[in-house]
């Protein structure tokens, strides 16, 4: 039977916490390492259904993407929705780990796998990095050959199961050269269009870099925070079961998007 250590040392070799931004809070962030552990679940956020589900499974750990806690607490209680999330899952020998932005740069993390999902061909980071090992943040390939908006919107709805797809730039775009950011991607916008990207696709981004995008003739496709990291969350549930197949492992199967679409 694995450990609780077992799982982190696997985790750390395919997306070492080394990668992750100054600003993050990744690794096993709630558990007992030397516990054994048979049951883990992937998920990209803790919420309370998900820590209902890790609870009612029977889960001995959580990989989750998004970490809890996020930002440091002054006191785990049950007045907070985080502080009764921890509380539950401590209170049933739930680990915790996160690997967020380690997964997002990691050489086979999200946004290499979603530049994959698109068919690109000459993938490389978008930001490069100056640390021995860092792969670089962001991805860019390109299309070839070139293809319409219309046409990366609707792979896109294909290969991540959004329900839509929202474009910022110029009409009748073609996209050859496509930069890539997962999540709340839009501060990559500037290095898309400095790399020479004539296409940026991420997750979500503000009002003003949809009109930064307008200006700068580039196309900007906003799929959804969700959709842009939750297919690598249940590949990697696929992945850890492999890896530990003594062990049940699934990816949240309540986790849903927050957004409805009308």
């Amino acid at each position: 039977m694995p450990t609780i250590q077992h799982v982190c040392d696997y985790l750390e070799q395919q997306m070492p916490t080394g990668l992750a931004e100054n600003w993050d809070n990744v690794g096993l962030l709630l558990g007992d390492r030397g516990a054994s552990v048979s049951r883990v679940m992937t998920c990209l956020t803790l919420t309370p259904d998900s820590v209902a589900e890790a609870v009612g499974r029977g889960a001995g750990m959580v990989v989750t993407h998004h970490p809890l806690p996020f930002r440091p607490l002054n006191s785990i209680t049950t007045d907070s929705v985080p502080g009764k999330m921890i509380w539950q899952l401590a209170g049933s020998g739930i680990a915790v780990y996160s690997p967020h932005t380690a997964f997002d740069s990691a050489a086979a993390g999200i946004n290499q796998r979603l530049a994959r999902r698109l068919n690109l061909d000459e993938i490389h980071p978008l930001v490069a990095s100056q640390v021995a090992g860092h792969p670089g943040s962001g991805r860019m390939g390109r299309l070839s050959p070139a293809i319409p908006a219309e046409s990366v919107a609707a792979l896109l709805k294909q290969q991540l199961g959004c329900p839509r797809v929202q474009y910022a730039g110029p009409a009748g775009h073609r996209a050859q050269t496509v930069g890539i950011a997962c999540g709340s991607g839009g501060s990559f916008l500037d290095a898309a269009i400095r790399a020479g990207c004539d296409t940026f696709v991420t997750g979500e981004a503000n009002f003003h870099a949809c009109l930064e995008a307008h200006a700068s003739k580039i196309g900007l496709f906003l799929v959804g925070h969700y959709f842009s990291e939750r297919f690598a969350v249940e590949e990697l549930a696929i992945e850890l079961a492999e890896k530990f197949p003594d062990c049940e492992i699934w990816a949240s199967r309540v986790e849903n998007n927050p957004l409805l679409v009308f």
